[in-house]
């Protein structure tokens, strides 16, 4: 383990697949007596998060890689060399023992910064399909960690995403038989339900899927009909279409179809679920498997493929049902939910398969990494 009172920078940023574990990992680190510091960009969300975890953030230019050639692609070089020195400076600035990296433009230069310099590099990769940053670093890396087995980089070690604090600790809390019914029973009431009733989470990330919110609004009355009770979570401006299935409901089934743009307390969301209907970005697949919750996952239809990959080993293990979004209709989507919600021996052995594969303590585990190559 290394000495209390290492200098860590950690790079990552764009969007909140790099943000969250960046900051779950800073967090563990600080507890562990580390300074911390973040690179970052002044564009992505980091711009906002990180400050506002209490990380002190430094920014250099974002630098996309050139897809073909173009005007961009002839300044690359140089735009790169110069993101590469002001990676460099911040580097030297606070004498850096390890520089770990979550992905996104700023972690190739920041890479290729410690590599000049020999300081050691840990590469922490999201997504079951790597980018070309993390494909970068993990040449040199001392370590890389991986959130889903089989990730294709070299000294892969299996660790699980850290986790947002609140879903860690509800993780943890839900793990406890003793405690798991009182948590889940204060949730359900707190939304004027009954303990025992069969709740179904649907959420499209945090910007909403327009798919899945239609396929849902159009079944939620079936649903509804069936005993499911279900949170529906839009995404920002796109309730439109539920609120007016709600007000369509009778006036004594309207509290059972519950629909928000978007959650302020997602573990007290996570906590009311039986199971969830959702994408399947990387972290939503390792909270949702940290919670052991059944799914069915719909990855996105656009990219790279790395949502039905990033899915595939719960799918494997069956801890979940994967279905493709050109496949997703209102008969389709009532005949799965029902599944995972209303099927008490289904969803139990879903559930059982979840907590399998569960890691909560990705931020324990990354950091015992990092340490070991401080």
């Amino acid at each position: 383990m290394a000495d209390v009172g290492k200098s860590i920078v950690l790079a990552g940023g764009g969007t909140a697949g790099h943000v969250n574990p960046l900051l779950a990992t800073a967090a563990e680190l600080v507890a562990r007596g580390h300074t911390v510091r973040a690179l970052g960009t002044a564009e992505g969300l980091e711009s906002d998060l990180v400050p506002r975890a209490g990380v002190e953030l430094h920014t250099i230019d974002r630098v996309p890689l050139p897809r073909s050639l173009s005007a961009a692609a002839m300044r690359f070089p140089a735009a790169f060399r110069r993101a590469r020195l002001q990676a460099g400076a911040v580097l030297d600035a606070h004498h850096a023992d390890v520089v770990v990296g979550f992905g996104g433009f700023v972690s190739t230069p920041a890479y290729a910064a410690a590599r000049k310099r020999r300081i050691p590099v840990v590469v922490h990769e999201a997504n079951a399909r790597p980018g070309f940053a993390n494909r970068y670093g993990a040449r040199f890396a001392a370590v890389v960690a991986i959130t889903f087995p089989g990730t294709p980089l070299p000294r892969a070690v299996l660790t699980g995403l850290p986790l947002r604090a609140e879903i860690g600790d509800l993780a943890a809390a839900l793990a406890d038989p003793g405690v798991r019914g009182e948590i889940v029973r204060d949730a359900r009431e707190a939304r004027g339900w009954t303990a025992d009733a069969h709740v179904l989470l649907v959420t499209g990330g945090s910007l909403g899927a327009a798919s899945i919110n239609a396929a849902v609004a159009a079944a939620a009355p079936t649903l509804v009909h069936h005993g499911v009770h279900i949170i529906h979570l839009t995404g920002p401006g796109k309730d439109t279409d539920a609120a007016r299935v709600v007000g369509d409901l009778p006036v004594a089934m309207r509290g059972a179809y519950q629909v928000a743009e978007y959650a302020h307390d997602m573990a007290d969301c996570f906590a009311a679920a039986s199971a969830v209907v959702c994408r399947a970005g990387a972290a939503t697949v390792s909270e949702v498997s940290a919670l052991a919750l059944p799914a069915l996952y719909i990855p996105l239809p656009h990219g790279n493929g790395e949502q039905a990959l990033n899915a595939s080993f719960a799918v494997e293990v069956g801890a979940a049902t994967l279905l493709a979004d050109e496949h997703l209709t209102t008969a389709r989507l009532i005949l799965e939910a029902e599944r995972i919600v209303l099927d008490r021996e289904a969803a139990q052995e879903m559930a059982a398969a979840a907590a399998s594969i569960a890691i909560a303590d990705g931020a324990t585990r990354l950091a015992d990494l990092i340490e070991g190559v401080a």
